[in-house]
């Protein structure tokens, strides 16, 4: 190499290390599990965070943040890679198959890896998806970004563990004996809610833990400060999902997506936030649009396969500064299923319910290791709830409509309200439009997924595009009335395609006893469908209609399962029967049982439920 090839490398050298000074260091302290109702900071009702707090005197506090799922697995593989997890089927909480990322999506710390920067994670990950090794330089409990070489840009995630659902896992006796410092009786109860002690005291206990974790993230700020990094550093607050207090985290409604967010910037990098330090804002930001912001703030170019926007940085439009949307989705959390689609959009909270026969209330055993859950259950069996508290545990319909800031705990449902016609109508083709877009991969069962998707979800779901607008237009006629479905349903009954009979079975059992004249085919169907889970809608059907019963048939498609995905999707329909419907009652013999089905967690927890 010459004189001027060396002088001109050691100039591109310096160069790039200038360019990499001058980047922001990036911070996300995430707190496990709480959404902002319980903090002071965005609710009334509220407890005091005063380290959150100060940060947001200097920083941006933003009212209308959402987690797209509501459960951490799910909501962290969207924040990782900037991709909807129906889209890329990383939206199952959990799933033990992890998805094989396609070529052109990488986790996106991988991008600010390549641009110089060091990425460390202290400590959780709970990704859906087979994790590169380029993604952290360090993903370790003794992760920090003091390991980064000299003068290195840094982002960094330190993840805060004290408010996960796992904390309000109390006993009674404990309840009994341990006293909080929040006082129970000084406590909001939200009006879903049984008023009874069980539920003020999880309440009070609650928001200690946030208090506890309000302090460890000022621990954090100020391990900043002590390196001198404040000035250099944006240092975004959130929360990963919404609350654990009962049907918040694992459910659509606010409580379990609208999360706090605040977020820091520095005075030398002012120029890289369109909003004013020590400000809040209603514009709507969601984790699907986190990559993209990271990505920005770090001048790095957005892959075309990130789905969100960038809401800090450079080149921020006007559209996303007045963006007043955000979508959920809900599918299986550990062996409880259903699917569920949601879409805010202003005021307006618009639920679609693919499955409105379920019940939110259905046994899911972490759920109901919280004495609020089975308290709540057991007070429903005796009849001694209202009508609204009484909604967890009774069948849905397709369609919800709230105006959550009247009703912020969606207790009023508008869907039927004239009033109201014309915006339900708008939400519910923006909502169905979404879900071809992707498109959808839930339109498929989940077992079906992992069997042909999982190695490349995108190109499947690409390549699958027609089927699935097929199969979200037949279940779609949940929501017009069941004349003008009829004939629909009658042609998808006797379809030659396995998936569109899937989606007419599901829809019959959507409209129950006013689809019973279809009872002989669907009779038929039950015995002698090719698909084995169209035996089984089969059999829910008639067992939701009380036409026939189905406990038998429902027993013995479960012993002909052999795919772990399908028997779990089985013993879902059995527990709803069980415990909702016709009150069958099941003893699950395990010895017919496939074994390696068996062996699985998920599996033995739901057989062991209902055999007790």
């Amino acid at each position: 190499m010459n004189f001027k090839s060396i002088i001109f490398s050691v100039i591109i050298g310096l160069s790039t290390f200038l360019r990499a000074q001058e980047k922001p260091n990036v911070v996300w302290i995430v707190s496990e599990d709480n959404s902002k109702h319980y903090m002071k900071l965005f609710d009334k009702n509220g407890v005091a965070t005063p380290n959150i707090e100060k940060l947001a005197k200097k920083g941006v506090q933003f009212n209308r943040a959402f987690s797209n799922a509501a459960v951490c697995s799910a909501a962290r593989s969207s924040i990782i890679t900037g991709v909807f997890g129906p889209k890329l089927a990383t939206h199952y909480h959990r799933s033990e198959q992890k998805v094989t990322l396609p070529e052109n999506i990488k986790m996106f710390p991988e991008y600010l890896r390549d641009a110089g920067y060091y990425t460390s994670n202290n400590a959780k990950e709970d990704y859906n998806i087979h994790k590169s090794n380029e993604v952290w330089d360090d993903s370790s409990n003794k992760a920090s970004w003091r390991n980064r070489k000299k003068g290195q840009p840094f982002f960094h995630v330190y993840n805060i563990g004290t408010t996960h659902e796992g904390s309000l896992h109390f006993s009674q006796k404990e309840m009994e004996t341990l006293k909080t410092k929040t006082a129970p009786e000084s406590v909001f109860v939200q009006p879903n809610h049984p008023q009874i002690k069980t539920f003020s005291y999880t309440n009070a206990f609650y928001r200690d833990r946030i208090i506890k974790m309000d302090a460890e993230v000022g621990e954090v700020i100020r391990e900043l400060d002590r390196d001198n990094l404040l000035e250099s550093t944006i240092i975004f607050y959130y929360g990963d999902h919404g609350g654990v207090l009962p049907n918040s985290k694992g459910y659509l409604k606010e409580t379990g997506l609208h999360v706090p967010l605040v977020v820091s910037v520095p005075e030398k990098y002012q120029n890289l936030s369109p909003f004013s330090s020590g400000t809040a804002t209603n514009t709507f930001v969601s984790f699907i649009d986190f990559s993209a912001t990271v990505l920005n703030l770090a001048g790095i170019t957005i892959p075309e396969t990130i789905d969100g926007t960038p809401f800090l940085g450079t080149n921020i439009s006007k559209n996303t500064l007045q963006n007043n949307e955000t979508y959920g989705y809900a599918d299986r959390f550990d062996e409880k299923y259903d699917m569920v689609r949601s879409l805010r959009k202003g005021n307006l909270k618009y639920i679609r319910n693919f499955q409105p026969f379920m019940v939110d209330g259905l046994m899911n055993n972490y759920r109901y290791k919280q004495l609020a859950y089975t308290e709540w259950k057991a007070l429903f069996d005796t009849g001694k709830l209202n009508d609204i508290q009484s909604q967890f545990f009774e069948p849905k319909v397709a369609e919800e409509l709230y105006d959550v800031e009247n009703d912020p705990y969606e207790t009023i449902n508008l869907a039927n309200n004239p009033a109201y016609r014309k915006s339900l109508k708008q939400l519910r083709k923006n909502l169905s439009g979404w879900m071809k877009s992707m498109p959808d991969l839930s339109l498929y069962p989940e077992n079906y997924i992992i069997d042909e998707a999982f190695n490349d979800p995108i190109t499947f779901g690409q390549e699958h595009k027609k089927e699935i607008s097929s199969y979200l237009k037949i279940a779609n006629l949940q929501v017009i009335s069941f004349k003008e479905a009829h004939p629909k349903l009658k042609k998808y009954l006797e379809s030659s395609d396995d998936l569109e009979r899937y989606w007419a079975l599901i829809s019959c059992s959507s409209f129950g006893t006013q689809a019973v004249e279809f009872s002989d085919q669907i009779q038929q169907m039950m015995k002698s469908d090719s698909l084995l889970i169209n035996r089984m809608r089969a059999a829910e059907f008639l067992g939701i209609t009380g036409i026939l019963d189905s406990s038998k048939y429902l027993t013995e498609i479960l012993y002909e399962s052999t795919n772990e995905k399908e028997a779990l999707l089985i013993l879902n329909i059995i527990a709803l029967q069980q415990d909702y419907y016709q009150k069958y009652q099941f003893n699950i013999d395990i010895k017919k049982l496939d074994k390696a089905v068996f062996k699985k967690k998920l599996i033995q927890e739901r057989v062991t439920y209902l055999n007790n």
